[in-house]
């Protein structure tokens, strides 16, 4: 008998719509910064398109919470891919029309969408027991492997569909995998919301105080930070340096890969080594990122930044949100979930609106070495709660 119990079905159609409504995203990390070079009015607004994704799952988190407390989470869902839709046509409208603003209007759509398909990660660990939690998360994480080579493949086939207008025909396309991933999720069958009133549960405060809590998001959001300012710098600056598109095309696909690849792994290991160790190799891993893109200009420097970026950032996220899952009851769920990547995003949302100023100002080393100072903080606080973790057990999860 699976893992899964009865909801192995669940997990498996999950994963199959990360898949699909991942490849948003990974169209919008690869085109957003040279798009937004092409049609901001200076070249330091290039990043702000992804800045406003960013702003976008920020701003989307605690909604997407409220709902799915009242509604339940398919309800989300629906909305998500509404907005997934959206943003594929405003986008395409923006390039037909040069307008950056539109173009701006679209990427805050995306990052409404890319928080709801995140969410799948905390559904699918509903459904299963408490013993398999972990595998769940990592298991819908591992549709984003797809999602890295439906999104990179979507850009290289289609960005010349439309002769003078770059892109146009691949945000037309994102809008019908958009449409694809949310005629799939129709088929999921989830949990209704657990009765009673939206406050029920202990107030936030409370749980915001529990140091496993704090750890969490602190590591969550360093994690998710490094890995957005990085990312969305690095496109840019390999045409500063001279690479062509189809490079940075590669680059971001295999980077986002690389993202959800080691999910086929990473439950065993939080399963066996404990979230604060893997959560903190993943840090680990985003400063060995960090350092090979100080080495070299060339496409293999990036690339291989790219992708060791994004195995970090796996290893630290899913470690990260596992922990997540051991600090609220059932009926605080989705309001603790969704204030955690409030918290999260909200932080990841200012740091990307830093990073094409001091892309365009210092340059891609200074991007790089930032990383270092913020793994060390990082990777103290883990070190700092095991030390200090009681024998006693875990609040009950979802």
């Amino acid at each position: 008998m699976s893992i899964f119990g009865s909801g192995r079905a669940t997990v498996w159609q999950l994963s199959a719509a990360q898949a699909l409504a991942g490849s948003h995203a990974t169209v919008v990390f690869a085109t957003g910064a040279v798009v937004g070079r092409d049609l901001a009015p200076e070249a330091a607004l290039a990043t702000l398109p992804i800045s406003l994704f960013v702003v976008g799952m920020a701003a989307s988190t605690l909604p997407a919470g409220m709902i799915a407390t009242r509604y339940g989470r398919s309800r989300v869902f629906l909305i998500g891919n509404i907005l997934g839709v959206l943003s594929g046509l405003f986008a395409a409208l923006a390039l037909s029309i040069q307008s950056f603003l539109t173009f701006c209007l679209s990427t805050i759509l995306a990052g409404a969408y890319a928080a709801v398909v995140l969410t799948f990660r905390f559904a699918a660990a509903e459904c299963v027991p408490p013993v398999a939690k972990a595998r769940a998360l990592s298991t819908v994480l591992a549709g984003g492997v797809l999602a890295g080579i439906v999104g990179g493949q979507l850009v290289s086939l289609t960005m010349d569909w439309i002769p003078g207008r770059d892109f146009l025909g691949t945000y037309l396309a994102s809008s019908v995998v958009a449409l694809l991933a949310g005629l799939l999720l129709s088929r999921v069958t989830l949990d209704r919301p657990i009765a009673g009133p939206a406050t029920s549960g202990r107030p936030f405060r409370e749980i915001a105080r529990q140091p496993l809590f704090l750890t969490a998001v602190i590591s969550g959001l360093v994690t998710y930070l490094l890995m957005n300012f990085l990312m969305t710098s690095a496109p840019l600056a390999m045409r500063m340096h001279g690479l062509a598109q189809h490079h940075a095309n590669t680059a971001v696909q295999w980077h986002v890969v690389a993202m959800y690849a080691p999910s086929f792994i990473v439950g065993r290991l939080i399963t066996r080594f404990g979230a604060t160790i893997v959560t903190a190799a993943g840090l680990i891993i985003i400063a060995i990122a960090a350092a090979i893109g100080l080495v070299g200009m060339t496409s293999a420097h990036f690339l291989a930044t790219m992708i060791v970026l994004g195995v970090g950032w796996n290893f630290g996220f899913a470690g990260a949100s596992a922990m997540v899952l051991e600090t609220h009851r059932p009926e605080e769920r989705a309001r603790v979930q969704s204030a955690n990547d409030f918290i999260v995003f909200g932080a990841v949302a200012v740091g990307s609106f830093l990073s094409g100023g001091v892309l365009v100002r210092f340059g891609w080393e200074v991007v790089c070495a930032s990383a270092f100072p913020l793994v060390l903080a990082a990777v103290i606080v883990l070190i700092a709660f095991r030390q200090r973790r009681t024998a006693a057990p875990p609040l009950a999860s979802v």
